[in-house]
């Protein structure tokens, strides 16, 4: 049995235990954690594997009971995660940074827009709002894919449904696939979708050409700056402002972000 050897020091990795491991698509995966920690939807913790390396990876979870992060292999750190099973441990440090001020926009009207693995960091914040549903006034999910087998997180759907307005889409359909939900990009249905701007936040994560085109739509609807937040996407190696390697028009993605509300960073290119 291993034990969990905790510190009072965030910037000291510790080992945790993986609870479970699921696969939500070829190339993405999530681990629960055995880690009771207060945080923000939107913030991010720091993974490492010794001798291979330590890695920025978002909370895809709102628990007090666990933590998820929900990671796709794309390295040689995310890659090794993939080959940890349920009862190995791995290090951990933080939560880091800024998440979504959910306490300050009880009230508001909701919009989430996610593309692909950008669906993870908003995940946390969904299951927020669903545990604080009273608080908030409606809520409207677009969630896109580049096909059906990209999809994630396909055991909240139901959920999702029966608490939220979800408007769910695929880019494309591969050939000989059983699909019969929307085809076409999200950005598409947010453009004639009619959604209001009256006491309305907006929540994006996902591909920079998503999230531009997205901004764009919302402006041409009335959204002003203020009432969009994007979570930016920057190459954390310190985690504490150090580094400056995550640094963007003089804010630093770990102490200033992830989440970004728009009006802080007008001109960052997302690129």
């Amino acid at each position: 049995m291993t034990k969990t050897i905790k510190t009072n020091n965030e910037y000291i990795p510790f080992p945790i235990k993986i609870l479970k491991k699921k696969n939500e698509s070829a190339d993405t995966f999530t681990l629960r954690l055995d880690w009771q920690v207060d945080h923000d939807p939107g913030q991010f913790i720091q993974v490492s594997i010794p001798g291979i390396g330590e890695a920025p990876i978002s909370i895809s979870s709102y628990s007090k009971k666990y933590l998820e992060i929900s990671i796709r292999k794309v390295g040689n750190v995310t890659n090794a995660l993939f080959n940890l099973k349920k009862g190995d441990t791995l290090l951990v440090r933080g939560p880091y940074g800024k998440g979504y001020p959910m306490d300050n926009l009880k009230g508001n009207n909701i919009i989430f827009i996610g593309g692909g693995c950008g669906v993870a960091p908003l995940k946390g914040a969904i299951e927020y709002v669903e545990r604080k549903r009273k608080e908030f006034g409606d809520v409207i999910l677009f969630i896109g894919y580049r096909s059906p087998g990209d999809i994630l997180f396909s055991h909240k759907q139901k959920i999702w449904d029966d608490n939220f307005k979800v408007h769910l889409s695929v880019d494309t359909i591969p050939s000989k696939t059983c699909y019969s939900g929307n085809v076409g990009f999200i950005t598409q249905t947010i453009e004639k979708e009619k959604i209001t701007n009256e006491n309305t936040v907006v929540f994006i994560c996902g591909p920079p050409i998503m999230m531009e085109k997205s901004i764009k739509i919302l402006k041409s609807k009335g959204f002003n700056n203020k009432q969009i937040f994007i979570s930016a996407e920057r190459l954390m190696y310190c985690a504490f402002g150090l580094c400056c390697h995550c640094m963007i028009q003089g804010k630093l993605t770990c102490l200033d972000g992830p989440v970004f509300r728009y009006d802080e960073v007008i001109n960052f290119k997302t690129d």
